[in-house]
């Protein structure tokens, strides 16, 4: 059932989703980081949520800004930790 709600949220999805979601969470993205972003969770939502994204994450510390990788990460983990319960 969950996956099933992932799915249709991820396919309605949006740029300016990813983007208003980022600067809520104090993220500013370039549109090269915001189209890579958004790519990772287009393409690789069942890594992110189900198994292990290292490499996404490295692909991310390599394109985008320090800083940036950092919040990102730390958005992650946060979320990560918050519903692992659901999942």
């Amino acid at each position: 059932m969950i996956e099933k709600l992932i799915i249709q949220y991820i396919n309605r999805m949006n740029l300016n989703d990813i983007d208003s979601f980022a600067r809520k969470n104090g993220i500013v993205l370039n549109n090269d980081e915001l189209e890579l972003v958004f790519y990772h969770i287009k393409n690789n939502w069942r890594t992110i949520v189900y198994g292990n994204p290292k490499p996404i994450l490295e692909d991310l510390r390599s394109k985008v800004d320090g800083l940036t990788y950092q919040k990102i990460e730390n958005l992650y983990i946060e979320f990560k930790n918050k519903y692992s319960s659901y999942l």
